[in-house]
């Protein structure tokens, strides 16, 4: 990425902070057509009835409905943000479900406080977090052993796709703090997750990522690499059989 296209970290916070706050109630409107890449994401996760998932940077709950199909009402969902406009419209979400298994914590995820173990972990267009230290230990603290963990969101481009370099970053721009490793999102997320598989999308503009952490989780039969692998592709398949994607869809995920 050259310096041109790279806005600078100072009025980009201030930026991205207004963005999550003023449209807060627009939120799940602008970002509808990025829903199949959100059901992919959670697919792509081997999730059971009586799990508790870890949604980081949950913004307005919208991969809460998914995940509650998969957990089931014996599990929980824990969503985490900073935003409290956008913790305010996810309460709404759950209170509309009557939900009483989601947990909403409203604070920066590097100091969220966790209760006890969880046994998953997403995270969905959240390009800051992904590349917060502090944010990525305290959430990989609160997983067990051989915990699915998952990502997606937007990247810059590659090199053979130039053109498309100037446009990803506007589109991105108004909610992402800083640019910094936004060719490779997922690579902080790599050290924790040593086997972590990670797939690019829309022309190289974005990525699915898909791991477990270290350790044989008890009570499951351990997936061997290529079980995993398969786990991804399946999903990838079911989802292009099913829909059919713009490519700002996925740039405009936020």
């Amino acid at each position: 990425m050259t310096t041109a296209e790279t806005p600078p970290a100072g009025p980009a916070a201030s930026s991205a902070s207004e963005a999550y706050r003023s449209q807060a109630g627009h939120y799940d409107r602008r970002t509808d057509a990025f829903r199949q890449w959100r059901e992919l994401l959670v697919a792509s996760m081997p999730l059971r009835t009586g799990d508790t998932v870890l949604d980081v940077g949950c913004g307005t709950g919208l991969c809460a409905p998914l995940l509650h199909r998969q957990v089931g009402p014996a599990g929980t969902i824990i969503g985490i943000d900073e935003s409290e406009q956008m913790l305010a419209v996810a309460a709404h979400r759950v209170t509309e479900h009557g939900w009483d298994n989601v947990r909403l914590i409203a604070a920066p995820v590097a100091t969220a406080p966790i209760d006890g173990m969880a046994d998953a972990a997403l995270f969905c267009a959240v390009h800051d977090i992904m590349q917060s230290r502090a944010a990525l230990d305290n959430i990989l603290a609160h997983l067990r052993p051989g915990s699915p963990v998952a990502a997606t969101g937007g990247k810059q481009p590659a090199p053979w796709m130039w053109p498309l370099r100037p446009w990803v970053i506007r589109l991105h721009r108004p909610f992402i703090t800083d640019f910094t490793g936004f060719d490779r999102p997922w690579r902080l997320l790599a050290k924790h997750v040593p086997d972590l598989q990670v797939r690019e999308l829309a022309f190289t503009a974005g990525y699915l990522a898909v791991g477990y952490t270290p350790g044989v989780r008890q009570m499951r039969k351990p997936m061997t690499n290529k079980a995993k692998q398969s786990l991804t592709k399946r999903a990838m398949r079911k989802h292009a059989r099913g829909h059919s994607v713009p490519t700002r869809a996925l740039l405009s995920g936020y």
